[in-house]
């Protein structure tokens, strides 16, 4: 696989370029930015250390299917909170499952130099990305660090949770399963 090193951020070089995007609930998707942990592979909370130096590491149900499927048409990057990776390790660890194949590119405190949770962090991808606001998606499992920078940031933002729901606002899809981003 090649990879180039642009703007300190990796990006996957044997990706198709996107002709066609992607229409989730009528908007068009071109861009996705995956949470890493309990998004697309377990965290598991016992396990300290590097993902990509766990003993074992897994997908989550469904993560493989869903980037074959939105890889086809979309750029998908990952937009991590985990402080002691860096892009080469997060990467290894998305190799070990099998998932860097659909990946673009990985944005982490390493190479943005700021922590996930915030607007910030969000921007200085948009920014690096140059997309409009409205082609791209944030997709993750932890309301305050993904959901709520998303809709702050003014993108798509998508909740993967089993948690109940009744107060969330109108702009937040729900998603109880990664299929739902393509069916």
């Amino acid at each position: 696989m090649a990879v180039v090193r642009t703007s300190h951020i990796l990006v996957n070089c044997n990706l198709p370029l996107k002709t066609a995007l992607y229409v989730q609930g009528g908007l068009v998707i071109n861009v996705y930015l995956f949470d890493w942990g309990d998004t697309l592979m377990v965290d598991y909370p016992n396990v300290a250390g590097k993902m990509c130096d766990w003993e074992k590491v897994e997908a989550v149900t469904g993560a493989k299917k869903a980037l074959e499927v939105l890889s086809k048409n979309s750029q998908i990057y990952i937009a991590t909170g985990a402080a002691d990776s860096t892009e080469l390790e997060i990467q290894r660890a998305f190799e070990r499952v099998g998932l860097s194949q659909f990946i673009s590119g990985y944005f982490c405190k390493a190479n943005l130099g700021l922590s996930k949770g915030t607007p910030e962090f969000i921007n200085a991808i948009l920014k690096k990305l140059k997309t409009p606001l409205s082609n791209v998606a944030m997709v993750g499992d932890n309301f305050d660090k993904d959901i709520k920078p998303a809709i702050a940031a003014g993108i798509q933002p998508f909740w993967f949770t089993e948690k109940s729901t009744e107060s969330i606002p109108n702009n937040v899809k729900i998603i109880k399963q990664l299929s739902a981003l393509y069916i």
